[in-house]
C-alpha cells in the first residue's frame, strides 16, 4: 500500500485568496467527496441497464433509513443515522470499492480504508474533521443502534436491488445462497422483520434459480 498522498481536485482550480481558510478547507472537502459519484459498485441499478456508483449507493441507504425506521428492535436517531450512511462509503474514494464476495479484495480492506480515512477527513477543519472520523469509526464498529442500523441498511440495499436483477451479484461464481444468507445476516442485528423479509428474498430467489445452492455433502 503506498504511502503517497493524494493531490486534492481543488488544487486544479484554487480558490479565490481571499476566501476564509476554514471555509476554503470545507469547499476542498466537497470538491474531494464529488470522485465519490466515480466510483463503481458491483450492485445493478433497477431502474438502468448499469451499475450504481457509491454516492447513488449512499443517498438510497439514507432514504432507506427515513423510511425503514419504524421495524428498527430498539430506538435510534435517525438524523444521526442518515448522517452515518451518507458517508460510512467516503474512504473508498481513495481505497476503492471491495466487493462483499470478494475474499480476496477482503484481505487488506481494513488496512486500506484506515489509511484513506486518515488522509480524506483531514482535508476538512480540525474539529469538523474529528467528528467525521468518529462519525465513520461508529458506523464501521457497530456499537450503538444508530451504527447498527446503518449497517443494516447497507446490506439490506443490495439485496433488494440483486431481487430486482433476478439474481445480480448473487450469481458471482462460486457464491451460493448460503453464503449470500451469511453475509446479510446482520440485518438482524437491528431489525428481526427486516432480516425475516430480506431472508424470504433469498430463499425464493435461490428457489427460483437466481443464486447457487450449495452442493449436497456426499
Amino acid at each position: 500500500m503506498s504511502d503517497e498522498r493524494h493531490t486534492p481536485l481543488a488544487d486544479r482550480t484554487p480558490f479565490p485568496d481571499d476566501i476564509d481558510e476554514r471555509l476554503r478547507a470545507q469547499l476542498t472537502f466537497l470538491v474531494e467527496v464529488d470522485q465519490l459519484k466515480t466510483v463503481l459498485r458491483q450492485s445493478p441499478l433497477a431502474a438502468a441497464d448499469r451499475r450504481e456508483n457509491d454516492a447513488e449507493h449512499s443517498w438510497h441507504l439514507a432514504m432507506m433509513v427515513v423510511v425503514l425506521a419504524e421495524h428498527s428492535d430498539r430506538p435510534f436517531d435517525v438524523g444521526h443515522t442518515v448522517q452515518l450512511v451518507l458517508l460510512h462509503d467516503l474512504v473508498e474514494i481513495y481505497a476503492g470499492d471491495t466487493p462483499l464476495y470478494d475474499s480476496a479484495a477482503g484481505v487488506d480492506q481494513r488496512a486500506r480504508e484506515v489509511a484513506a480515512a486518515d488522509e480524506l477527513f483531514t482535508l476538512l477543519p480540525a474539529d469538523q474533521a474529528q467528528r467525521m472520523r468518529a462519525l465513520w469509526d461508529e458506523f464501521e464498529e457497530r456499537r450503538t443502534p444508530e451504527a447498527r442500523f446503518a449497517k443494516a441498511m447497507d446490506r439490506l440495499q443490495p439485496l433488494l436491488l440483486n431481487w430486482m436483477a433476478r439474481g445480480g451479484t448473487w450469481r458471482t461464481p462460486g457464491v451460493t445462497a448460503d453464503d449470500v444468507r451469511a453475509r446479510k445476516a446482520v440485518i438482524g442485528d437491528a431489525s428481526a422483520s427486516l432480516w425475516e423479509a430480506g431472508r424470504r428474498l433469498i430463499d425464493e430467489g435461490e428457489a427460483r434459480g437466481w443464486s447457487r445452492s450449495a452442493e449436497p455433502e456426499a
